[in-house]
């Protein structure tokens, strides 16, 4: 009983003593694993999916789910009664992130082992879907464990997998599931599956969609919904007075108020304060991250710090590093966006900062569950803009508690060591500003639109607050009157002259300007205006004619820039070269600056429209107008998939 008493977040019942009664290389698992006792929801969900119920299960985030589902899955599995064949599937779990399902993976190892004849695989993106369809198609597997994504082409390209026998299906973080867009993949997985099976669904925030997906994929479940009994001081309330949290046990959550430009001194104050914890730092945007992971480590207050970036536009194997370093290092800071939100465990990690607070307000439960998981302590601290202040009182009626935290009084200015490092490196400036346009765009998409109102967002002190050296030119700028009077541009320094640290960098930027200003320098050919007879021929071809030709013609446009595109990605030509050939060098405004979103698709359609435009007399200008606005927006969606 002692185990049971250090540690609040679990209860006096031992694994052993659960009924049905587990098998005894389970049991050796968990021992040697050190699980002994159960936690609320591993009490309540381990007996039912034993005894073949489906369960629908609403429980705050570090609440042990995992091991809820984990060792039904592997009790049920070992109670067939022969050897499972290579290809028979006989349980699924399905999670969002491929962080996630590596961890459920490595969680099920030890326990798939004990299981005589039995494959479990790991699906998930990143990798060579090639590789994983050979290795199944070679070894087989058994348990399948992987994001919907992956799972969904798995399935549509293997026809060798048999599904008829399945034992098992979890979903894990059900809500987070339908929130990322893979309900689609989710109902035809489901649809292959037999009717007469066990089924999990395991989230911390049930949601209407949640409750759908219930109805529709569960038989008669039973409703598990496990909450910690607070007072509003934190501590463990009465039965009589009690109000239930959806914050894990022993989590102290604070909120932190100030001025946009303020905000990166405080959290350095913070930060150095709490040198030797384990922090998780959390921002909007992937490029915010890549921004404050390149300038906080050339602030003289954090060096020697370990700080490690972490988001989903990082390729697999980097991510898997990333996490594992962070994971490996008894302090240190881990600076990631909502990938590292959901179910990952984290060992020792002491405080969370919410830099930025999420877009939606469900995931804020999921970003403090990383700290003061079964039942440990844990700390939390959310950065809030003074017009931000109602979101306090909207996360206490979601009973979530928040607690003040006065600003230290007398931070270190660390804005002019930014913009310091912006002016000798040309990354940190355009970093910069990818990070702040990203941030803007993102605050634009905030759930609680009536809270966090972007059309109020003080832009100087915001760009200040990012150590930009100059305002970028971006449409919400100058569409709405959004105020830039707290900015202080630094006027004595030309952007174009900045070079970058990395000499190869530098010396391809130079060969770049220098092919820019040779084309620059070179005459424009004049557009050819239609004479009467291409004006006769027009008029003597129907109109289905006309469109059957102009449709070809667009199609064909379409298809060279796209091959000019390619050139681009691989380097056989410029940026400005690329922007020459295709028409778009008017939206060119300065080196780089097309790819970090300063200028908008809108500007990139309208000038491809005005270009179709050119030379096009009567009827078939405005219909021209029209083909060429969608031949734009078809290209461009083609090139966000390159």
């Amino acid at each position: 009983m002692a185990a049971s008493s250090a540690n609040k977040g679990l209860t006096t019942q031992r694994f052993s003593e659960l009924e049905p009664s587990l098998s005894k290389k389970t049991l050796d698992v968990l021992d040697t694993c050190g699980f002994h006792f159960c936690t609320p929801v591993q009490r309540a969900t381990i007996p039912l999916l034993c005894s073949y119920k489906d369960v629908a299960v609403d429980a705050a985030t570090g609440s042990g789910k995992t091991l809820a589902f984990i060792v039904p899955v592997i009790e049920i599995l070992r109670r067939i009664s022969e050897p499972p064949k290579p290809h028979q599937v006989l349980g699924i779990i399905i999670s969002p992130t491929r962080e996630l399902s590596t961890q459920i993976y490595h969680v099920a190892e030890p326990f798939s082992s004990t299981l005589p004849n039995f494959k479990a695989a790991l699906l998930v993106g990143g990798s060579n879907i090639k590789l994983d369809v050979e290795k199944i198609e070679d070894e087989g597997a058994n348990l399948l464990i992987g994001t919907p994504g992956r799972l969904f082409d798995i399935m549509e390209r293997l026809d060798v997998l048999d599904f008829r026998n399945l034992e098992i299906l979890i979903l894990d973080e059900a809500d987070r599931l339908l929130d990322m867009g893979f309900q689609k993949q989710i109902t035809s997985i489901m649809s292959r599956l037999p009717k007469l099976r066990r089924t999990g669904l395991f989230s911390a925030t049930q949601t209407e969609a949640v409750e759908e997906l219930s109805r529709a994929g569960l038989r008669n479940p039973v409703s598990i919904n496990v909450r910690a009994e607070v007072k509003a001081h934190g501590e463990l309330a009465p039965s009589a007075n009690a109000s239930f949290s959806k914050t894990p046990f022993g989590l102290h959550i604070e909120y932190l108020e100030c001025e946009a430009d303020e905000k990166p001194s405080q959290l350095v104050h913070f930060l150095s304060e709490n040198s030797f914890k384990k922090i998780i730092i959390y921002f909007m945007t992937c490029a915010c991250v890549d921004y404050w992971g390149a300038v906080l480590p050339q602030l003289g207050t954090l060096k020697g710090c370990t700080l490690i970036p972490l988001h989903g536009r990082m390729k697999q194997i980097v991510r898997e590093k990333a996490l594992a370093s962070f994971t490996a290092l008894s302090n240190g800071i881990l600076l990631c966006t909502d990938v590292a939100a959901r179910g990952l465990d984290i060992p020792g990690v002491d405080w969370i900062v919410q830099y930025d607070p999420p877009q939606d307000p469900n995931v804020f439960i999921h970003r403090v569950g990383r700290t003061a998981r079964m039942g440990r302590t844990g700390n939390a601290i959310v950065f809030l803009l003074p017009k931000e202040d109602a979101y306090v009182e909207f996360l206490q009626i979601r009973r979530v508690p928040l607690q003040e935290r006065k600003n230290s009084n007398f931070p270190l200015d660390i804005i002019p060591e930014i913009r310091a490092a912006a002016k000798k490196d040309r990354d940190a400036m355009e970093k910069g500003l990818r990070a702040f346009v990203s941030y803007v765009r993102a605050y634009k998409e905030h759930i609680c639109s009536y809270i966090f109102r972007w059309k109020e967002l003080d832009i100087g002190k915001l760009g200040m607050g990012y150590g930009l050296l100059q305002l970028p030119s971006m449409p919400e700028l100058k569409r709405y009157s959004l105020s830039t009077n707290n900015f202080t541009p630094v006027n004595d320094i030309d952007l174009s002259e900045i070079k970058y640290k990395d000499k190869a960098r530098e010396k391809q930027r130079k060969k770049n300007l220098s092919r820019k200003l040779e084309i620059a320098s070179e005459p424009r050919p004049k557009p050819i205006k239609p004479t009467s007879d291409t004006k006769g021929e027009m008029k003597k071809k129907t109109q289905r004619q006309r469109h059957a030709v102009q449709t070809v013609e667009d199609e064909e446009e379409m298809e060279r820039e796209y091959r000019l595109l390619k050139k681009l990605k691989k380097g056989a030509i410029t940026e400005s070269e690329f922007a020459k050939l295709t028409g778009m060098d008017d939206c060119l405004e300065g080196e780089g600056l097309l790819e970090s979103g300063i200028v908008s698709p809108e500007a990139k359609t309208k000038n491809s429209k005005q270009r179709n435009l050119v030379g096009k007399p009567g009827k078939s200008k405005s219909r021209k107008g029209k083909s060429g606005s969608k031949k734009s927006n078809s290209f461009l969606r083609q090139c966000s998939r390159v």
